[in-house]
């Protein structure tokens, strides 16, 4: 860490602020995570392959996504400690080198023990950008643009799956794997120079902007603490298990060269398109308004997914609609957790907001990865996804809850002399 020496740039002759959802910052924040996601997006699925290349059953192919997302929670645990010590540049730098440095050493061995150590020191430096990405959301633009901002960070998050995740599993069958580890550990290692162009200023945060964040008229105090986070945390978590289980398993399940990625790439697409219209809807409308219609996309498109995985009739297209539906409602959900959880959190709270976030999005995609690939050995991979919707389906309740929760908060009138 003491390598990374980030000097704060304060040149009065650049008339253009650094911060905002314009600013030079945030560029870079959004190139860093491109760079970053172009490696850890592709390697969900290619890595699994890589595994059943070495003669692992479903279990171990799940357990290669589980791993990495294990120790990406487990870093993720001490974040806060990392973070008040070396803040969030150095954290993006050296989470872009552990995510990229160790992909290029795939190639070594596909024995499952390989491959789950080197995925253990990858998941290490995800939960490590996955934290300080969008925690940086928050520190470099102005509450009243904030869900904007999360959707476009959403979009550089979600165009390397839209693009790398199909790509990723079309290039090793056509390439070689060891071409695609290559690639997207270089794409990795070339994003941890951009945090130090960043200037290190942290956008200014009115109460008027505050306010707009959250609805017109809502009181902006800071709920505080990680109670008023736990609700959008277990809707979301529930919710990224789908995600993991089809991100490993659906290469394996669905017959035909072009389906599994055919499904991948509308999922990807259709999760950057959910995060960026939820964005721009909730900086007008207030956030939890797209919680239930996301809970309840997320729940039909997993059982259509099980579905397709049953062999149903157009499997194809069913999987790949039903991946759509899905990816629509799981990106509409990751923007409105993410803006109501700063939100409660409160100006000072902003890394813990975001780790407790991505410790729901990570844990619930390595767990659904494990127990897919657990119970599909039980009751078949069909099977396992329409468990998993059921899950999905059973938040619904909360998701009715914490809606109402939101609505009461932009009720609210905000104390005379307030403005925090």
């Amino acid at each position: 860490m003491a390598l990374f020496t980030f000097p704060r740039r304060t040149d009065p002759a650049d008339q253009r602020s650094p911060t905002g959802l314009e600013g030079r910052d945030f560029l870079l924040l959004i190139v860093a995570t491109l760079g970053t996601f172009s490696n850890y997006a592709p390697l969900l699925s290619v890595v699994s392959l890589w595994s059943a290349e070495g003669g692992s059953g479903h279990g171990g192919v799940g357990a290669a996504t589980g791993v990495t997302m294990a120790t990406t929670v487990g870093i993720q645990l001490v974040m806060s400690r990392l973070l008040r010590r070396y803040g969030l540049r150095r954290i993006l730098a050296a989470g872009a080198l552990l995510l990229g440095l160790p992909t290029f050493a795939y190639p070594v061995s596909s024995g499952l023990e390989w491959v789950l150590a080197v995925s253990a020191v990858r998941g290490v430096g995800f939960g490590m950008v996955a934290v300080a990405g969008s925690a940086l959301v928050a520190e470099l633009v102005p509450p009243g643009q904030r869900g904007r901002a999360v959707g476009r960070y959403g979009i550089a998050v979600g165009l390397p799956q839209v693009v790398c995740l199909p790509a990723g599993v079309w290039c090793a069958q056509q390439f070689g794997f060891t071409a695609v580890f290559v690639v997207t550990g270089a794409a990795s290692v070339l994003a941890a120079p951009l945090a130090g162009l960043m200037s290190g200023r942290r956008a200014e945060e009115h109460a008027g902007d505050e306010a707009a964040s959250s609805g017109q008229g809502g009181t902006s105090r800071p709920e505080g603490g990680l109670r008023p986070l736990a609700g959008p945390w277990t809707m979301l978590i529930v919710s990224a298990c789908a995600l993991g289980g089809m991100t490993s398993f659906l290469p394996l399940a669905l017959e035909g060269d072009a389906a599994a990625p055919t499904a991948l790439f509308v999922l990807s697409a259709a999760v950057i398109l959910g995060r960026w219209a939820a964005g721009s809807f909730s900086d007008r409308a207030g956030s939890g308004r797209l919680l239930v219609p996301g809970v309840l996309a997320c729940a039909l498109g997993t059982a259509g997914v099980a579905g397709a995985s049953a062999g149903l009739p157009a499997a194809a297209v069913l999987a790949s609609v039903a991946a759509g539906l899905y990816g629509l409602g799981f990106g509409a959900l990751q923007n409105d957790t993410l803006v109501m959880m700063f939100r409660r959190a409160g100006p000072q709270g902003h890394g813990m907001a975001s780790t407790a976030w991505n410790m729901a999005y990570d844990a619930g995609t390595g767990a659904g990865a494990v127990v897919v690939g657990v119970a599909s050995q039980v009751v078949g991979v069909d099977g396992a996804f329409a468990a998993a919707a059921v899950l999905i389906g059973l938040v619904g309740p909360l998701a009715r809850h914490e809606r109402g929760h939101e609505s009461a908060h932009r009720a609210t009138p905000a104390p005379a002399g307030e403005t925090c």
